[in-house]
């Protein structure tokens, strides 16, 4: 095993490192840096002053996520069956402006010049009706050659049922010695039916995975110079004496490096699943399991609720595209602490989408930034505090703030502070939107929920969130500022498959179920050898539906005459009826996971200590600094974070900073210190 494991965390402003060496945690921030994000991770371990021998480290990229937002994909070719090669453009035919009659032609995301048709033909049923000839296959590579790709996306009618002929061209473009380029075929980046979201998935997967394979080379060659090497897995690094490798996916497992590039569609919410694993982690050892989670760092907010399990979907997108992978389910919106307020041309104040990012990022980080953001208004108003960032070395500057903020405030006719009170509320009022879309409009009443705030800026706006959605708990982890990246280190090594086979369930044989369950096991194991020998958990489930429905639901793998009354049962208690219909198996699913790091959150000082006459009603120990805060009728109580011991209370207002985040305290707030130094915030 590892010695010791490292959890990084690459943002659109900030790289986030959380250290663990099997006993202590260390945590860090660096600037991050976009056009090259293995320099922000080599900077930061050079910082923390690492060995890397021994070290496993576990990464949230950005890379593949960036490029399709970005449209900055590598050139790739599309092939699939004569006559279907409009499938990626003419999509669902789903309308994103419902009563625009003229909306704006969006470019599709491979051109219709690089979608290829092959004369080949499976029935629905499997049966080969026309097999792929030498000719076909030759005059593909020489179009693949011809347009100079650097990526193949192939994806055959019903492949799920037969991969044959998607493998005959995957090798035959492997063996062409005159291309080099990366191939990925439907019926291994997603085995299920539904050619358009299929294509989709292959297409993507192909359109990102030389770029993750340049940059883990990247990252691999400069650990490499240390010593290390992420393409060996977790055990052969540590008994060598070198470093290994793991990338985080959409489902909130990790995945070895060496195979991260051939799942580069699994990797597209990849360190947004950090945080919500980090999350769940946490607040399980606070005692709760139902959670609201919101993730402010710098860029965005990522929204989740967790009910026990992180909820996986298949139905999300990305930059509009369909992407029916397994990831987390989550909603993300464009408000975050480098979010960009602006007036419009009717003096209406605006906070984002746009965002100043890492570069030049907000005004007060002295690089150049003439726009006010988020940031910006908290330091005016006393909330952050002028060396907030003392893990990143980071001195805010006050005056570049006032800068940014004076022709705003001129704009709207308000002073300063004014102004700066307007950009928080707006802020959070998109945050509670957001709250309420995953929440209220699902049918879970908030009150259930306890609201995790996380991220850079999470600390700042819980209190607020918190009152607008009428919840009475919050919980502020420890090391919430950098919680993905603490949540790389407690991800668990997963493979998620599935394989569509669509059969009335009253039609449906055990045995068959089975035995094709047993032959996915098989795959995700040889996928996996090199991070488990033996699996800690496997899941099995199905997508079921009613008959002639478009949707599905999951269920959980039970015996036969148990799941139809199951079925009727879910789709009562989601959508609030229940049809009189045949039901039909649409999929089957399958998790493999292996067993949790060895992570132990540590431990902090108890207030009451043996022979100690202070109470934890009483904190005389920590004298707080009192600091002058806008929009509070008198000076706040500051406290230092890493000074605050286990059972202790504090009444709101209040201000708590840390290394790497600041929470506010709000009136008729309190909070209480756990053990593990997470902060519990109760309504009184």
């Amino acid at each position: 095993m590892a010695t010791h494991w490292l959890g990084v965390d690459t943002g659109g402003t900030f790289t986030d490192f959380v250290y663990y060496d099997g006993k202590q945690l260390r945590i860090h921030k660096v600037l991050s840096t976009p056009r090259a994000p293995e320099q922000a991770i080599l900077q930061g371990i050079e910082e923390l002053q690492l060995d890397v021998r021994g070290l496993h480290l576990v990464h949230g990229s950005t890379v593949a996520t960036n490029a399709v937002l970005e449209g900055k994909g590598v050139n790739t070719v599309y092939v699939t069956n004569r006559g279907f090669a409009d499938v990626l453009s003419i999509g669902r035919q789903a309308r994103s402006e419902l009563y625009n009659l003229m909306p704006r032609p969006r470019p599709p995301l491979i051109p219709r010049s690089h979608c290829l048709e092959v004369n080949t033909r499976l029935s629905a049923q499997g049966e080969l009706l026309q097999a792929l000839s030498e000719e076909d296959i030759d005059q593909l590579c020489q179009q693949v050659r011809e347009l100079n790709a650097d990526a193949v996306a192939i994806n055959l009618l019903f492949s799920f049922l037969d991969a044959r002929q998607e493998l005959v061209l995957k090798q035959a473009l492997q063996k062409d010695a005159q291309w080099q380029g990366f191939v990925c075929i439907s019926s291994q980046v997603l085995a299920e039916y539904r050619e358009y979201e299929r294509g989709m998935a292959t297409a993507l997967n192909a359109y990102v995975g030389p770029l993750m394979q340049g940059y883990l080379t990247r990252l691999e060659n400069a650990l490499n110079a240390e010593g290390g090497s992420p393409q060996a897995s977790p055990a052969e690094a540590a008994s060598q004496g070198l470093a290994s490798l793991s990338i985080l996916q959409s489902s909130a497992g990790s995945i070895n490096a060496a195979q991260a590039a051939e799942h580069g569609v699994h990797l597209l919410l990849s360190g947004p699943a950090g945080g919500l694993k980090g999350a769940q982690q946490v607040a399980q050892l606070a005692g709760h399991s139902r959670l609201l989670s919101f993730d402010m760092g710098g860029t965005s907010t990522d929204v989740a609720l967790i009910d026990g399990d992180i909820r996986l979907t298949s139905e999300a997108s990305i930059a509009g595209y369909p992407v029916a992978v397994p990831m987390v389910e989550m909603h993300t919106i464009g408000a975050g602490g480098g979010s960009i307020a602006t007036v419009d041309a009717g003096g209406l104040l605006n906070v984002g989408p746009q965002s100043a990012g890492a570069d030049p990022g907000p005004a007060c980080y002295g690089k150049g930034g003439q726009q006010t953001t988020v940031t910006d208004a908290n330091l005016l108003l006393g909330r952050l505090r002028v060396d907030g960032f003392k893990s990143s070395s980071m001195q805010l500057d006050l005056a570049a703030a006032r800068a940014a903020m004076q022709p705003l405030a001129e704009s709207l006719d308000l002073s300063m502070e004014e102004a700066a009170l307007g950009v928080i509320r707006i802020a959070n009022e998109h945050m509670v939107r957001a709250l309420r879309k995953i929440s209220l409009e699902r049918g879970h009443d908030p009150q259930d929920f306890v609201l995790v705030c996380f991220g850079g800026a999470g600390g700042l706006h819980v209190c607020a969130l918190a009152d607008a959605m009428g919840m009475r708990q919050a919980l502020v982890p420890t090391c919430g500022g950098v919680l993905s990246a603490l949540g790389m280190l407690v991800a668990q090594p997963s493979r998620e498959l599935s394989h569509s086979l669509l059969q009335p369930l009253q039609q449906l044989d055990e045995v068959q179920l089975e035995s094709l369950f047993e032959q996915m096991q098989q795959q995700g194991m040889a996928d996996m050898q090199r991070e488990l020998n033996v699996p800690a958990q496997i899941s099995r489930s199905l997508d079921l539906r009613y008959q002639g429905q478009s949707f599905n639901l999951n269920l959980p793998w039970m015996p036969l005459a148990e799941l139809q009354q199951a079925f009727h049962d879910l789709h009562q208690r989601t959508y609030g009826h229940a049809l009189d219909l045949p039901v039909e198996l649409v999929n089957l699913r399958l998790r493999l996971q292996g067993e949790a790091p060895p992570f132990v959150l540590p431990r902090i000082d108890p207030l009451e200590l043996p022979g100690s006459s202070r109470s934890s009603e009483s904190p005389e120990s920590i004298e707080p600094a009192w600091v002058e805060c806008a929009g509070f009728e008198r000076l706040l109580p500051l406290y230092q974070r890493e000074q605050l011991l286990a059972g202790q209370k504090i009444v709101g207002p209040a201000l708590i900073i840390e290394a790497v985040s600041t929470t506010l305290l709000a009136e008729h707030w309190q909070c209480r210190v756990d053990p593990c130094g997470n902060l519990l915030l109760q309504r009184i």
